[in-house]
């Protein structure tokens, strides 16, 4: 059996790609952009299916965890994004060029562009939380394309994808004026006569009408060209969103090929960068040592659900839901659960009350009561986003659910310097509660830039104990792409990383024949004009 083949065998190959791709033209992608809204009727091998898929997964999980060490479109963030494109996938910082001829190895970019978005489609579509991902994932990677584009590929793209978004009049504009330079402090009388202005129905930009971005007359919003992205990336999201459920109701017909749904179950088992298996510290911790972990290496959600049970002996459903399945995470086992609960709980209702009422739903989190499902512990996210906490509740994320002013108090109380207050509470009024986590846990653990990243409340806990272990904590090599974590399987490293290159399958050979040579030259003449 051979996996390379010899160079006869490789041109034939080439050859053979060549001819299923015979009728490529600008036509068929006439814009870098896309919305995806027809799916890829082409053939295509399932090399280039694999190999395709693989390039946008990297991607997708380099903006996850860029996401989390910057802020979003900041210009750190731009920078770092920017890099890590340019160095290994090109493609995805070209822009169109007017009416200039389209070259064949920007056509060939676009094809992978559009096919590898339909391929994760399918890899993404199985649960709620893989769709959200991905659709969070996908949307980033559209804003920053999109902002690449001068103002006449914009429109551009808009015509081709048919939406009517045309700038007010220049009398409208003079109509209007007082009400205009007032949206924001950037729009000046000056100004004003440079940019554009357009007039769309206030439901479509419910974000801007919120934080009062934009004029409203008359049931519409005149959005100014800077706010303009909103629109667009709202007709994105909600595209893509429809298109995600309509594709997992269609996803059975793909159940029997044995050939696909191997590539696409390994996508979703290192989908999400918050996944936790609830077993990898199975029976590693006892009760006894979760008032010392807790001041050492429980993260701020979790230390205050500890400290509201052991003052009040008493925790809402939510909140005992939270801080048991952490507790299961990070290796209680369910004898010690019990054991911890009824003490904690019983002093509060008495053990026999604790044993006729929570004692049930104890192990029922652990896999042995009900459906027996082994449940996986909250992630960032998950607290983030679902079940806000109530007056009388403890559970949630304290960077988001909690007041500046108690936030800070709260900090204060754990000793926490006046500077780093600040700068945390900084990030919590521009909404980056995880990189917020991220800052308290560097404080407490006396590190200047660590090279983790607060996705989960047990990875958390794991690195912290990896630290006070004097385990080695790996950092980032390259100061550039510092404080990024990269994507953990082999196959998802880029081309450029990879140690031994010369034991290359032949795809991957031609990959990199295609990235190093042509797009190389592509990018040098973009930057030329």
């Amino acid at each position: 059996m051979q996996f390379g083949g010899t160079p006869k065998q490789a041109v034939r190959r080439r050859n053979r790609r060549l001819q299923l791709n015979a009728n490529l033209d600008d036509c068929s992608y006439p814009h870098n952009l896309m919305m995806y809204n027809d799916p890829p009727t082409m053939n295509i091998t399932l090399q280039e299916f694999e190999a395709f898929a693989f390039e946008r997964v990297k991607v997708l999980h380099y903006l996850d965890s860029l996401s989390v060490s910057a802020v979003k479109n900041s210009q750190t963030y731009n920078a770092k994004l920017t890099e890590f494109l340019r160095k290994n996938y090109p493609g995805f910082l070209l822009q169109n060029g007017g009416d200039r001829d389209v070259s064949e190895a920007e056509l060939e970019w676009r094809r992978r562009d559009h096919i590898s978005h339909f391929i994760l489609r399918l890899a993404y579509c199985k649960s709620e939380e893989l769709r959200r991902w991905f659709l969070e994932k996908e949307l980033d990677l559209f804003k920053f394309r999109f902002l690449q584009e001068s103002m006449n590929s914009v429109q551009s793209f808009l015509r081709q994808n048919n939406l009517t978004y045309t700038p007010i009049s220049d009398d409208e504009k003079e109509r209007f004026r007082p009400f205009l330079t007032k949206i924001s402090l950037e729009v000046t009388e000056a100004a004003l006569e440079k940019t554009f202005f357009y007039r769309v129905p206030f439901v479509e930009v419910l974000n801007l009408v919120s934080s009062r971005r934009v004029f409203l007359y008359q049931g519409d919003a005149f959005v100014p060209q800077k706010e303009f992205l909103s629109i667009i990336s709202n007709q994105f999201r909600e595209h893509l969103s429809k298109a995600l459920t309509l594709t997992a109701r269609s996803l059975p017909e793909l159940e029997e090929d044995d050939r696909l749904l191997p590539i696409l179950c390994s996508f979703n088992k290192n989908a999400l960068s918050t996944a936790y298996d609830p077993k990898r510290n199975e029976g590693k911790v006892s009760v006894n040592d979760l008032d010392d972990m807790s001041q050492t290496s429980y993260p701020l959600c979790m230390r205050q659900l500890h400290r509201a049970l052991k003052d009040t002996h008493h925790l809402r459903h939510w909140g005992r839901m939270q801080y048991g399945l952490f507790l299961k995470g990070i290796g209680v086992t369910l004898e010690e659960s019990l054991k911890f609960w009824r003490q904690e709980l019983g002093k509060g209702i008495g053990e026999d009350k604790f044993d006729k009422e929570h004692a049930y739903n104890i192990r029922h989190n652990y896999g042995k009561e009900g459906k027996r499902t082994n449940y996986t512990p909250y992630s960032c996210m998950t607290i983030i986003t679902k079940n806000p906490p109530a007056a009388q509740d403890h559970h949630g994320c304290p960077f988001k659910h909690t007041s500046p002013d108690l936030l800070r108090q709260k900090l204060r109380s754990y000793k926490t310097s006046n500077d780093v207050i600040d700068e945390i509470t900084d990030l919590v009024k521009g909404q980056h509660f995880q990189i917020a986590c991220q800052k308290y846990f560097e404080y407490t653990h006396k590190l200047e830039d660590s090279s983790f990243q607060v996705t989960h409340p047990n990875h958390y806990f794991d690195e912290s104990q990896k630290i006070l272990k004097d385990e080695k904590v790996p950092r980032q090599q390259n100061n550039q792409d510092k404080n990024v974590t990269k994507f953990a399987p082999n196959w998802s490293m880029p081309n450029s990383q990879k140690e031994d290159k010369s034991n290359l399958t032949e795809e991957k050979k031609f990959n990199n024949e295609w990235e190093d040579s042509t797009l190389e030259q592509m990018m040098m003449e973009y930057s030329e004009e």
